[in-house]
């Protein structure tokens, strides 16, 4: 049986920076592995986007994946609720809850954003100040779930869906009051609010600061949506699967697929996760027998959201080295295979946030492994070889052998 592989690097495509010599962190980055694929695979670019939804990573994802968001994306919470084990009921909705550093300010809607995860503030401290949140702020139609990190949920009983939100990644360095959800969802600017009241002046960000640590000193709502309901990826392909992230989101999307999730001692999501452990658990999973593995790394992401230019580089380097390389050692005892590397959006350090234009991917096949012409893997290159798929499904099916590319 033929063994298919998805290495998907979040956020790593990227605009041109003076910094860097007029060059993209993928282009400034050293990836021996991404380039030798682009010189033997095919590449070229994907729009992962559809037009109307918004750039994040859980549309992106789901359309990687091989599902049209239009048809079945609810929201990007619900994703995440199936991962941490919460059962969402019809008349439920579920809702991200970031843990959010704000600046003093004489108004809330004078503060600003000025870390969208309290400076990545770890589970253990998460997990207090959430209690917290449920103790103050939960019973009758509120719950609240922890997650890891900043990640949380919160369900709201009979709650509605179509609220305008606003991600807190997306509002960096900028006064909140404009982005503060009023109308249907005034009663979560309410509970927003109230959370700041009493996170302030916690006894874990009592000692984050004086550790000159961030303050994860508000609950931040958004990402909303209702229960989804995913074709399973073995129907839908003929596929069994497994996959493997450090995030909620993407370990929600393989369970409703019908994927097995594969946990990582190790898996942050950020710069210090275990790279080669995530590789490593890939060819294991092969081992056992799976025909897919969809393999997610978050840091370059993170790295974009922050404005850090040198560790987005580290990011893409590590990626190479210790996943791309490795799964390709891996891959040579099997006779019949697929990878391909890509991502889901850019994440421009420039805007610290999403964007919806396409990416490159390169699909290196073991048989037949000389078809490539690209000098290197970066979004010039891919653009070069006049390749464009509309849609991640289009891809997937393309990359599973159900279609051309042309």
């Amino acid at each position: 049986m033929k063994k298919y592989v998805v290495i998907l690097g979040d956020g790593m495509p990227d605009y041109k920076m003076p910094q860097l010599d007029n060059r993209t962190p993928l282009e400034a980055a050293h990836t021996p592995n991404m380039d030798f694929l682009a010189g033997k695979g095919i590449m070229g670019m994907v729009k992962t986007i559809p037009q109307g939804y918004p750039p994040g990573s859980d549309v992106a994802n789901l359309s990687v994946i091989g599902y049209d968001p239009a048809r079945y994306y609810t929201g990007r919470s619900p994703l995440e609720a199936v991962s941490m084990g919460v059962d969402l009921k019809e008349d439920e909705v579920a809702f991200r809850c970031n843990l959010v550093t704000l600046s003093e300010a004489s108004s809330f809607e004078e503060k600003v954003m000025v870390d969208y995860s309290a400076g990545e503030i770890s589970t253990s401290e998460a997990a207090l100040l959430i209690e917290e949140v449920g103790k103050e702020l939960g019973g009758g139609e509120f719950s609240f779930y922890p997650g890891i990190s900043y990640r949380h949920l919160m369900v709201w009983e009979g709650g509605p869906d179509d609220i305008d939100l606003t991600p807190p990644h997306d509002i960096s360095d900028r006064e909140v009051g404009p982005y503060l959800p009023s109308g249907k969802g005034l009663h979560l600017r309410q509970l927003m609010e109230k959370s700041h009241e009493f996170l302030s002046h916690h006894p874990v960000n009592q000692s984050r600061g004086e550790k000159g640590l961030p303050p994860a000193n508000c609950m931040w709502l958004w990402g909303q949506g209702r229960k989804p309901r995913l074709k399973s990826f073995k129907d839908k392909y003929g596929l069994t699967g497994s996959v493997i992230s450090a995030v909620d989101l993407i370990k929600g999307i393989g369970l409703c697929a019908g994927l097995e999730v594969v946990e990582v001692p190790g898996a942050t999501g950020n710069i210090h996760t275990d790279f080669s452990g995530k590789a490593k658990a890939a060819l294991l999973e092969l081992e056992k027998g799976k025909d897919f593995i969809y393999l997610h790394v978050e840091a370059p992401d993170e790295a974009g959201h922050q404005g850090k230019v040198e560790d987005k580089i580290k990011a893409i380097e590590e990626i190479d080295e210790k996943v791309v390389g490795e799964i390709l050692r891996g891959l040579e005892k099997h006779k019949d295979y697929s990878l391909m590397v890509l991502s889901d959006h850019p994440t421009p350090l420039k805007v610290k946030t999403h964007v919806e234009d396409p990416v490159p991917f390169v699909i290196y096949d073991g048989k037949d492994s000389s078809r490539g012409k690209a000098a290197g893997f970066n979004e010039g290159e891919a653009e070069k070889t006049g390749i464009f798929l509309e849609s991640g499904p289009q891809l997937m099916d393309y990359f599973l052998g159900k279609r051309s590319c042309h």
